[in-house]
């Protein structure tokens, strides 16, 4: 069993949420509320579980991370800044000409970013070529890829979710952040994707849950899945959309939206206290 310091991961969780806040600023749009759903288990991935060297991003034994609901490019554009991979001075040029940072996760402009997402549906594919490669390679690495109950609508996830099942890809682990809302409103309203465990058993998938916004469950559920040989894995990270901030809190109009000044006080005071704790 993996040895983890829980405060650090949790302390690194408020930070990725504070850097989301500020990226974006008030009266700005940004992916706010799907960013800090996932907060927690990016921290817990960047801080304590993955193997990553933010001073070499391309040392060949890392484990990889794949966002592939892209749009929440903020909270792995905060972890890779938390770590270090480069100056927290790029998030004021958020999404501007020329920045290293853009709307979506670009391999070529950002340090630490495995691939190009956001086109939904697509990520698990590539995690999966990914994950094939380094088996044949012998690398111990594993890939990552964090989907949004949204996104997997799209059919594309599913015939990834065949071909990691036939190639018994056990060094895939799939973190589906289930915070229950897209962009528009309820998925059961939109377009219900239940039930969730029995589609991915059925698609041949080790499957777990977890409160996907407590550091100490998500770090144990990381670590069972650790013990799973033979098959691909899945943790269904049971989520709050716009965890932390009172206001945002499963609200779809956070989904892409803005704060007002007010708004952004307020996160800025709720964050702060909790980084002091």
């Amino acid at each position: 069993m993996q040895h983890h310091d829980q405060t650090k991961v949790e302390r690194a969780a408020q930070a990725l949420r504070w850097n989301i806040v500020e990226m974006v600023g008030p009266n700005q749009k940004g992916h706010l509320g799907g960013s800090l759903s996932i907060a927690d288990v990016v921290a817990a991935l960047y801080f304590s579980k993955m193997r990553h060297d933010p001073q070499n991003p391309t040392w060949p034994d890392r484990d990889r991370f794949i966002l592939s609901k892209g749009h929440v490019a903020l909270v792995q554009y905060a972890a890779l800044a938390e770590c270090g991979y480069f100056s927290k001075r790029e998030f004021a040029k958020l999404k501007t000409l020329g920045s290293m940072l853009q709307g979506h996760p670009d391999i070529k402009r950002t340090p630490g970013i495995e691939a190009n997402t956001g086109s939904l549906g697509q990520g698990l594919s590539i995690a999966c070529g990914m994950a094939a490669g380094l088996k044949m390679d012998g690398r111990k690495s594993r890939v990552y890829c964090v989907v949004g109950d949204g996104e997997i609508a799209e059919g594309q996830i599913w015939e990834a979710a065949m071909a990691a099942s036939h190639y018994k890809l056990d060094n895939v682990v799939a973190i589906l952040d289930r915070n229950c809302l897209q962009a528009t409103g309820p998925i059961v309203k939109r377009f219900n994707t239940n039930p969730l465990v029995e589609k991915w058993q059925a698609f041949g998938w080790h499957v777990a849950e977890t409160d996907g916004n407590n550091v100490a469950a998500v770090l144990g559920a990381l670590d069972d899945l650790d013990e799973v040989v033979g098959k691909p894995k899945i943790l269904i990270a049971h989520t709050v959309k716009g965890a932390g901030l009172p206001f945002a809190e499963n609200n779809a109009a956070f989904h892409n939206g803005s704060m007002t000044t007010e708004q952004f006080e307020v996160a800025r005071q709720i964050l702060c206290a909790q980084a002091a704790v």
